[in-house]
Protein backbone atom coordinates (compact mmCIF):
# COMPACT_ATOMS: atom_id res chain seq x y z
CA UNK A 1 0.00 0.00 0.00
CA UNK A 2 1.41 3.36 -0.91
CA UNK A 3 1.06 5.38 2.45
CA UNK A 4 -0.02 9.19 2.36
CA UNK A 5 2.98 11.52 2.43
CA UNK A 6 2.87 14.40 4.86
CA UNK A 7 5.03 17.74 5.50
CA UNK A 8 4.16 19.52 8.92
CA UNK A 9 4.99 23.43 8.83
CA UNK A 10 4.95 24.54 12.35
CA UNK A 11 7.35 26.52 14.25
CA UNK A 12 6.73 24.51 17.69
CA UNK A 13 8.83 21.92 17.29
CA UNK A 14 7.94 19.76 20.02
CA UNK A 15 4.64 19.60 17.94
CA UNK A 16 6.07 18.35 15.05
CA UNK A 17 8.21 15.59 16.95
CA UNK A 18 5.13 14.61 18.55
CA UNK A 19 3.31 13.96 14.89
CA UNK A 20 6.69 12.02 13.68
CA UNK A 21 6.60 9.71 16.55
CA UNK A 22 2.93 9.33 16.72
CA UNK A 23 3.13 8.22 12.59
CA UNK A 24 5.92 6.15 13.22
CA UNK A 25 5.54 2.77 11.49
CA UNK A 26 1.55 3.76 10.68
CA UNK A 27 0.16 1.34 7.63
CA UNK A 28 -1.16 4.35 6.05
CA UNK A 29 0.09 7.67 6.57
CA UNK A 30 3.94 9.11 6.68
CA UNK A 31 5.72 11.96 7.93
CA UNK A 32 8.45 13.04 5.72
CA UNK A 33 9.57 16.18 7.02
CA UNK A 34 8.99 19.19 9.31
CA UNK A 35 9.23 22.81 8.71
CA UNK A 36 9.87 25.57 11.25
CA UNK A 37 9.23 28.34 8.94
CA UNK A 38 6.98 29.29 5.88
CA UNK A 39 10.24 29.79 3.39
CA UNK A 40 11.13 25.89 4.30
CA UNK A 41 7.71 25.04 3.73
CA UNK A 42 7.62 25.88 0.47
CA UNK A 43 11.08 24.00 0.08
CA UNK A 44 10.12 20.75 1.59
CA UNK A 45 7.07 20.86 -0.11
CA UNK A 46 9.17 21.34 -3.88
CA UNK A 47 11.34 18.52 -2.62
CA UNK A 48 9.05 16.02 -1.20
CA UNK A 49 6.12 16.22 -3.61
CA UNK A 50 3.68 15.54 -0.42
CA UNK A 51 0.35 14.58 -0.78
CA UNK A 52 -0.83 16.71 2.21
CA UNK A 53 0.91 19.72 3.65
CA UNK A 54 -0.51 20.26 7.59
CA UNK A 55 -0.01 23.64 8.53
CA UNK A 56 0.08 26.59 11.45
CA UNK A 57 -0.92 29.88 10.55
CA UNK A 58 1.24 31.47 12.56
CA UNK A 59 4.86 30.81 10.98
CA UNK A 60 8.25 32.76 10.56
CA UNK A 61 8.91 34.71 7.08
CA UNK A 62 5.61 33.84 5.50
CA UNK A 63 2.64 33.33 7.52
CA UNK A 64 0.12 30.16 6.70
CA UNK A 65 -2.09 31.89 4.34
CA UNK A 66 1.18 33.16 1.96
CA UNK A 67 2.45 29.89 2.20
CA UNK A 68 -1.37 28.57 1.03
CA UNK A 69 -0.94 31.30 -2.04
CA UNK A 70 2.47 30.46 -3.07
CA UNK A 71 1.78 26.45 -3.04
CA UNK A 72 -1.13 27.17 -5.33
CA UNK A 73 1.82 28.60 -8.06
CA UNK A 74 4.70 25.88 -7.33
CA UNK A 75 5.47 23.99 -10.40
CA UNK A 76 5.60 20.71 -9.14
CA UNK A 77 3.95 17.63 -10.71
CA UNK A 78 1.33 17.14 -7.62
CA UNK A 79 0.04 19.87 -5.21
CA UNK A 80 -0.50 18.78 -1.56
CA UNK A 81 -3.54 19.38 0.00
CA UNK A 82 -3.52 21.94 2.78
CA UNK A 83 -4.43 21.43 6.30
CA UNK A 84 -4.56 23.95 8.64
CA UNK A 85 -3.85 23.41 12.24
CA UNK A 86 -3.75 26.38 14.71
CA UNK A 87 -4.67 27.96 17.56
CA UNK A 88 -6.08 30.54 16.03
CA UNK A 89 -9.45 29.85 15.38
CA UNK A 90 -12.23 31.98 15.33
CA UNK A 91 -14.97 31.98 12.24
CA UNK A 92 -13.43 34.89 10.10
CA UNK A 93 -9.98 33.27 9.61
CA UNK A 94 -11.26 29.49 9.50
CA UNK A 95 -13.45 30.95 6.68
CA UNK A 96 -10.43 32.88 4.99
CA UNK A 97 -8.15 29.91 5.33
CA UNK A 98 -10.58 27.35 3.47
CA UNK A 99 -11.09 30.25 0.93
CA UNK A 100 -7.06 30.44 0.56
CA UNK A 101 -7.29 26.73 -0.61
CA UNK A 102 -7.07 24.57 2.86
CA UNK A 103 -9.38 21.20 2.32
CA UNK A 104 -9.63 21.47 6.33
CA UNK A 105 -9.21 23.65 9.17
CA UNK A 106 -8.37 22.13 12.76
CA UNK A 107 -7.90 23.75 16.22
CA UNK A 108 -5.12 23.26 18.44
CA UNK A 109 -4.98 21.29 20.92
CA UNK A 110 -5.60 18.31 19.03
CA UNK A 111 -6.22 14.26 19.31
CA UNK A 112 -3.62 13.11 16.88
CA UNK A 113 -6.23 9.58 15.73
CA UNK A 114 -8.45 12.65 14.50
CA UNK A 115 -5.94 14.08 12.98
CA UNK A 116 -4.92 11.06 11.18
CA UNK A 117 -8.57 10.36 10.24
CA UNK A 118 -8.92 13.46 8.28
CA UNK A 119 -5.54 12.92 6.40
CA UNK A 120 -6.78 9.48 5.47
CA UNK A 121 -10.47 11.36 4.14
CA UNK A 122 -9.00 13.84 2.59
CA UNK A 123 -6.04 12.53 0.88
CA UNK A 124 -7.80 8.92 -0.18
CA UNK A 125 -10.20 10.34 -2.32
CA UNK A 126 -14.12 10.83 -2.47
CA UNK A 127 -15.60 14.13 -3.20
CA UNK A 128 -13.26 16.86 -4.35
CA UNK A 129 -11.66 19.03 -1.64
CA UNK A 130 -13.03 22.32 -2.80
CA UNK A 131 -16.75 20.36 -2.09
CA UNK A 132 -15.93 19.08 1.29
CA UNK A 133 -14.19 22.39 2.37
CA UNK A 134 -17.43 24.24 1.45
CA UNK A 135 -19.65 21.71 3.11
CA UNK A 136 -17.47 21.94 6.19
CA UNK A 137 -17.50 25.93 6.16
CA UNK A 138 -21.51 25.50 5.52
CA UNK A 139 -21.66 22.99 8.69
CA UNK A 140 -19.76 25.45 10.73
CA UNK A 141 -21.88 28.09 9.84
CA UNK A 142 -25.36 26.03 10.65
CA UNK A 143 -23.67 24.92 13.90
CA UNK A 144 -23.05 28.58 15.37
CA UNK A 145 -26.51 29.72 14.34
CA UNK A 146 -27.75 26.62 16.00
CA UNK A 147 -25.43 27.57 19.39
CA UNK A 148 -26.76 31.29 18.95
CA UNK A 149 -30.54 29.93 19.30
CA UNK A 150 -30.12 27.36 22.16
CA UNK A 151 -28.28 30.17 24.00
CA UNK A 152 -30.84 32.96 23.54
CA UNK A 153 -33.45 30.18 24.34
CA UNK A 154 -31.96 29.16 27.61
CA UNK A 155 -30.95 32.87 28.61
CA UNK A 156 -26.89 33.30 28.11
CA UNK A 157 -26.74 36.38 26.85
CA UNK A 158 -24.21 36.87 24.07
CA UNK A 159 -22.29 40.37 25.83
CA UNK A 160 -20.76 37.76 28.89
CA UNK A 161 -17.37 35.94 28.33
CA UNK A 162 -18.45 32.42 29.07
CA UNK A 163 -20.63 32.92 25.68
CA UNK A 164 -18.06 32.74 23.78
CA UNK A 165 -16.40 30.35 25.80
CA UNK A 166 -18.77 28.00 25.80
CA UNK A 167 -19.71 27.91 22.45
CA UNK A 168 -15.76 27.54 21.34
CA UNK A 169 -15.77 24.61 24.20
CA UNK A 170 -18.65 22.90 22.58
CA UNK A 171 -16.94 23.12 18.83
CA UNK A 172 -14.12 21.67 20.61
CA UNK A 173 -16.16 18.60 22.13
CA UNK A 174 -18.18 18.06 18.64
CA UNK A 175 -14.32 17.53 16.73
CA UNK A 176 -12.60 15.61 19.14
CA UNK A 177 -15.26 13.90 21.80
CA UNK A 178 -12.70 12.88 23.65
CA UNK A 179 -11.54 15.93 25.00
CA UNK A 180 -14.19 16.13 27.21
CA UNK A 181 -12.75 13.99 29.88
CA UNK A 182 -9.81 16.41 30.28
CA UNK A 183 -11.55 19.29 30.68
CA UNK A 184 -8.88 21.11 32.87
CA UNK A 185 -6.24 19.41 31.20
CA UNK A 186 -6.66 20.48 27.70
CA UNK A 187 -10.69 21.93 26.72
CA UNK A 188 -9.94 24.95 28.95
CA UNK A 189 -6.25 25.75 28.04
CA UNK A 190 -7.26 25.22 24.31
CA UNK A 191 -10.02 27.77 24.73
CA UNK A 192 -7.33 30.02 26.97
CA UNK A 193 -5.08 30.14 23.91
CA UNK A 194 -7.43 30.86 21.52
CA UNK A 195 -8.63 33.95 23.07
CA UNK A 196 -5.36 34.73 24.94
CA UNK A 197 -6.67 34.34 28.74
CA UNK A 198 -6.17 31.96 31.09
CA UNK A 199 -7.66 27.97 31.89
CA UNK A 200 -9.06 29.43 35.31
CA UNK A 201 -10.57 32.69 33.65
CA UNK A 202 -12.50 29.91 30.91
CA UNK A 203 -13.35 27.84 33.65
CA UNK A 204 -14.88 30.37 35.67
CA UNK A 205 -16.54 32.22 32.42
CA UNK A 206 -18.23 29.21 31.35
CA UNK A 207 -19.86 28.64 34.90
CA UNK A 208 -21.38 32.08 35.25
CA UNK A 209 -22.63 31.76 32.10
CA UNK A 210 -24.25 28.29 32.97
CA UNK A 211 -25.38 30.25 36.55
CA UNK A 212 -27.29 33.19 34.24
CA UNK A 213 -29.53 30.69 32.76
CA UNK A 214 -30.62 29.33 35.76
CA UNK A 215 -31.15 32.25 37.60
CA UNK A 216 -32.57 33.53 34.54
CA UNK A 217 -35.57 30.72 35.63
CA UNK A 218 -35.73 29.67 31.99
CA UNK A 219 -35.24 25.59 33.07
CA UNK A 220 -38.40 24.41 31.43
CA UNK A 221 -36.54 25.69 28.34
CA UNK A 222 -33.02 24.26 29.07
CA UNK A 223 -35.33 21.12 29.23
CA UNK A 224 -37.41 21.24 26.04
CA UNK A 225 -34.41 21.69 24.23
CA UNK A 226 -33.52 17.99 25.11
CA UNK A 227 -37.08 16.90 24.44
CA UNK A 228 -37.21 15.79 28.38
CA UNK A 229 -36.66 16.67 31.94
CA UNK A 230 -33.41 17.16 32.71
CA UNK A 231 -33.05 19.62 34.78
CA UNK A 232 -34.83 21.20 37.46
CA UNK A 233 -34.46 24.56 39.09
CA UNK A 234 -31.78 22.86 42.14
CA UNK A 235 -30.39 20.57 39.56
CA UNK A 236 -27.73 22.94 37.83
CA UNK A 237 -25.31 21.15 35.62
CA UNK A 238 -21.72 21.14 36.01
CA UNK A 239 -19.77 22.80 32.96
CA UNK A 240 -18.36 19.85 32.11
CA UNK A 241 -21.87 17.99 32.28
CA UNK A 242 -23.80 21.06 30.28
CA UNK A 243 -20.83 21.28 27.57
CA UNK A 244 -21.54 17.67 26.31
CA UNK A 245 -25.01 17.55 26.80
CA UNK A 246 -24.78 20.30 24.24
CA UNK A 247 -22.10 18.55 21.87
CA UNK A 248 -24.22 14.80 22.05
CA UNK A 249 -26.89 17.36 20.32
CA UNK A 250 -24.98 18.86 17.90
CA UNK A 251 -23.81 15.23 16.41
CA UNK A 252 -26.86 13.99 16.66
CA UNK A 253 -28.27 16.64 14.50
CA UNK A 254 -25.34 16.03 12.20
CA UNK A 255 -23.00 19.01 13.06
Amino acid sequence: MTKIKVVVADGDRQFCNGLKEFFLGDEQVEVLACAASGVEALEKVQRYQPDVLITDLILPGLDGFEVMGRVKKLTVARKPKVMVVSRLAGEDLISKALSAGAVYFMAKPLDNNTLRERIIDFAGGGRPAPARAAAYGARRSSLDEKLANIFITVGIPAHIKGYQYLREAIKMSIDQPEIINSITKKLYPGIAARFNTSASKVERAIRHAIEVAWNRGKIENINSIFGIKIYSPNDKPTNGEFIALLADKMIMEGA
